[in-house]
């Protein structure tokens, strides 16, 4: 007799969907469910979409008895697609994937939308916590408000009630995760903004040592929290900034709200709050109408706002956004400019770890042999107890990654 396979999910995209997947998987199992696969899909490019049909014809071929279940953004902005695969036995709709409803494990209705319980995330050392879904924004290039509706906003209090249990199981490291963080509020009563939000959760959790932020908006840094990056230790000196491009034309055209100036203001006033502050940031290569001379703006801009992890890939054509009805770069084209802008941020990131060397450093062990510093720089840390909170000296770095001293 052979023996029923757990609850598999297999999650595409973004931390959010990271979140979502676990409260999925804790639901079903809860509800009894065996040989089950429930593929978490991602829409925000055409690759994530075709891995996501790519690994549910793999389960298919791997687990040939699961019954296999897609949801996530792919699946609504192309439900036919998923619909005519013969691998999938079901499709459950994004608003209703986190309800333990709609997995069986109780009767009686449950709201959409409803606040991710969450008390940690199986394989992840850091404690996340959901709490913001949608966008109200419309950004030319993107489909996500077509697979996760308008912004919504859980509670302060729920927020804080999440994080406080993430705090008492153990995580000392919790990051607030969104679609579009720093719209939080508005559909609030008196329309609260993430400065608040970060403010109250420190201040009514005092035993969290660290609180980091998933990714925000430049044109949304709202007062209360750049004193918060200023003041408050606990919040982690490391932001990944939603910039897209370096060329004011481009950002029109993506109908994105700031300016290059602006970009590059917010850094160096936050710089200048927190001077140990380390930058990320979203890049897109290759838009429609992207000149060469367009896009070493956006290469220039890593050295401008000093950008230490780069996230940069070739713009994907969305079927029903605005720039898919631009006129398109060349995809070679695309492709050759995200990998110039890899290149200037590995030089970058490069530098950001010489500057490290000699200095103490306090690191958040994690499974593998990793872990991340306060600034999320990587860090090798073979045979550390996972959830430790380790404090060395910088003795160098490979692979992209530092060294300590008395861990190889």
């Amino acid at each position: 007799m052979t023996a029923h396979s757990p609850v598999e999910v297999l999650t595409f995209g973004c931390r959010l969907n990271i979140v979502e997947s676990e409260a999925i998987r804790r639901a079903a199992a809860a509800a009894g469910e065996r040989d089950l696969v429930v593929v978490n899909t991602c829409a925000v490019t055409a690759e994530a979409v075709r891995q996501a049909r790519q690994a549910i014809r793999r389960t298919a071929r791997r687990r040939p008895d699961a019954r296999i279940v897609a949801t996530g953004c792919a699946v609504e902005t192309d439900r036919a697609a998923f619909a005519d695969m013969p691998e999938i036995a079901a499709i459950v709709p994004n608003a209703e994937k986190t309800a333990p409803a709609t997995w069986g494990v109780q009767a009686t209705p449950v709201e959409d939308d409803a606040p991710v319980e969450d008390t940690g995330i199986t394989g992840h050392t850091r404690g996340f916590v959901a709490f913001q879904n949608g966008c109200d924004h419309r950004c030319t290039f993107c489909i996500i408000p077509f697979g996760r509706g308008a912004s919504r906003s859980v509670p302060v209090e729920d927020a804080v009630t999440q994080i406080a249990a993430l705090v008492a199981s153990g995580h000392r490291d919790v990051v607030l995760t969104g679609v579009d963080l720093t719209s939080w509020g508005a559909d609030l009563s008196g329309e609260p903004r993430l400065g608040e939000l970060v403010t109250r959760i420190l201040n009514e959790v005092p035993g969290l040592p660290r609180l980091r932020l998933s990714s925000i908006d430049v044109a949304e840094v709202d007062p209360a929290l750049r004193d918060a990056i200023g003041r408050e230790k606990r919040l982690m000196p490391h932001l990944h900034l939603s910039l897209q491009s370096g060329n004011d034309l481009i950002l029109k055209r993506m109908k994105r709200r700031h300016s290059r100036a602006d970009a590059i203001r917010v850094c160096r006033e936050l710089r200048a709050l927190r001077p140990d502050i380390v930058f990320g940031a979203d890049l897109i290569a290759g838009f429609p109408t992207e000149s060469d001379a367009m896009f070493e703006d956006t290469l220039s801009l890593i050295e401008a706002c000093g950008l230490t992890h780069v996230h940069a890939f070739p713009y994907s054509s969305r079927p029903g956004t605005p720039a898919a009805r631009m006129p398109q770069v060349p995809a070679e084209a695309a492709r050759a400019r995200a990998a110039r802008l890899r290149d200037a941020g590995a030089a970058c990131l490069a530098r950001h770890l010489d500057a490290q060397i000699g200095r103490k450093v306090t690191v958040l062990a994690e499974r593998g042999g990793k872990g991340r510093a306060e600034d999320f720089t990587p860090v090798h840390l073979p045979d550390a107890v996972p959830g430790a909170l380790i404090a060395a000296k910088v003795t160098g770095h490979r692979n992209q990654a530092l060294t300590l001293q008395g861990y190889g």
